[in-house]
């Protein structure tokens, strides 16, 4: 697991997205990313994390911000997750869980006594020269997407 902080360059990604084709980190060079890592589509945490992120979506392109929602579910599904529920942010699949890693994001979980892998929800900010520029985790979805963009706008 790799110990990301603030002021390190972003790990580069390119992955499968919703809609087909791919998303790159690179593609979004000159301006800023919200990248927020997420456990699985349509369950009621991520439903509303991505619904929010979509409500502010030109409130970003404002503040000149792209958004990425990531997680291990396939393209398929994001489609799916992203039709059911009107969503209007980049959607990438790292089913292979290679990104998770990279950014430190995919940890043990324990969830009853029982231990399980899964994705840590965690947002990052990367400046427009792709460095990290702050660090949310263990994100409670209430009132983050407008923390980030709040910090967005100020980067």
């Amino acid at each position: 697991m790799s110990e990301l902080s603030e002021g390190m360059q972003a790990p580069a990604f390119t992955l499968p997205r919703d809609g087909g084709g791919d998303v790159s980190l690179s593609e979004f060079g000159g301006k800023k990313v919200v990248l927020y890592f997420y456990p699985k589509d349509d369950t009621s945490g991520c439903t509303t994390e991505a619904i929010a992120f979509t409500a502010l979506k030109q409130d970003f392109a404002d503040a000149d911000t792209v958004v990425i929602g990531m997680s291990p579910d396939p393209v398929k599904k994001h489609d799916k997750f992203r039709d059911k529920h009107s969503l209007d942010v980049i959607l990438a699949a790292d089913e292979d869980k290679s990104t998770l890693e990279a950014y430190g994001v995919w940890q043990e979980k324990s969830m009853y006594g029982k231990k399980y892998m899964g994705v840590e929800r965690t947002t990052l900010l990367i400046d427009r020269d792709g460095k990290i520029a702050r660090i949310w985790p263990k994100v409670k979805v209430p009132g983050h997407a407008e923390e980030v963009l709040a910090a967005a706008k100020d980067l």
